[in-house]
């Protein structure tokens, strides 16, 4: 194994399948994924200040400003200096990036480009269970029982902002946000474009790209 901790991130709009790619990424190389969502619904779950904070924006229909997820993934990280790690839906913006340079030099940005109606497919066909942040897909990823959770037995919504109206509005927002932040990681010679209309397809030059800088922790790649 390499001797250097992994320092990875992966970029994605909405619906790219950047969940499952962080999902095998960590099942092959023992990276620990670091998700900005999931760290954010444990916070506001255990009241913490962070938590909060957050809620307060998410209440309103707004985004949790740059300050709150930078301050909470910073204390995450500060946590975690002695793991490999992969780290999803942060840095979102250029602010946080800077803010994250300013603690550690990445090894590796990956980010999915996906055509936008693919995207807007597979978002109309995305069932999630709030309280876990579960994630099903009516395609390629069903729940057991049409409209509830497989492991609580809670039913499942579809957020607004996954119907088809809200959809474009959301994949525009993210382009205006993340196309500074991935100039960015392109400019340093540490970004990699993976384009396609299948996470299956995209995964293999996934794999081969961080089987170059670490390990694998299985003999083959797991699917």
């Amino acid at each position: 194994m390499a001797s250097k901790l992994l320092r990875a991130v992966i970029l994605g709009p909405p619906g790219s399948g950047k969940g499952t790619v962080c999902q095998r990424i960590a099942q092959n190389f023992g990276l620990q994924h670091l998700s900005s969502g999931h760290f954010l619904r444990e916070n506001i779950k255990a009241n913490t200040e962070i938590g909060d904070m957050a809620k307060q924006y998410i209440g309103k229909g707004l985004l949790v400003p740059d300050h709150v997820i930078t301050r909470l993934m910073m204390s995450e990280l500060e946590n975690r200096r002695d793991q490999h790690w992969l780290l999803d839906g942060f840095p979102r913006t250029l602010v946080q990036a800077e803010a994250l340079d300013r603690i550690c030099d990445l090894d590796l940005v990956i980010t999915l480009n996906i055509p936008f109606e693919t995207l807007k497919d597979r978002l109309s066909r995305r069932w999630i269970h709030p309280p876990s942040g579960r994630v099903y897909n009516l395609d390629f990823n069903p729940p057991h029982v049409h409209g509830v959770d497989d492991i609580t037995g809670e039913p499942l919504v579809q957020q607004e902002d996954d119907k088809p109206e809200a959809v474009a509005a959301r994949l525009r927002q993210y382009k205006d946000v993340a196309k500074p932040v991935i100039e960015l990681y392109k400019s340093r010679g540490v970004l990699h474009q993976f384009s396609g209309t299948e996470t299956n397809k995209i995964w293999p030059y996934v794999y081969t790209l961080f089987s170059n800088k670490i390990a694998p922790i299985q003999s083959k790649e797991a699917y």
